[in-house]
């Protein structure tokens, strides 16, 4: 019997699901709950772009 496993979704995988709930989220009508779920988006989207990609230094390498 396997077991399957969640993989952390992608870099790529989060930016879909931020652009999507925000597109959602301007559907709805002008409200409360719109307000709620564009500022949800909004952190979603900082959250993705917070992790964006990561570079090596350049330099000498330690010792």
């Amino acid at each position: 019997m396997m077991k399957e496993t969640q993989r952390a979704p992608d870099h790529i995988d989060q930016e879909i699901l931020a652009t999507d709930a925000l597109e959602r989220a301007r559907l709805l009508p002008p409200g409360p709950e719109r307000n709620e779920a564009l500022k949800r988006a909004s952190l979603l989207r900082c959250t993705v772009d917070s992790h964006g990609p990561v570079f090596a230094k350049r330099g000498r390498p330690r010792k």
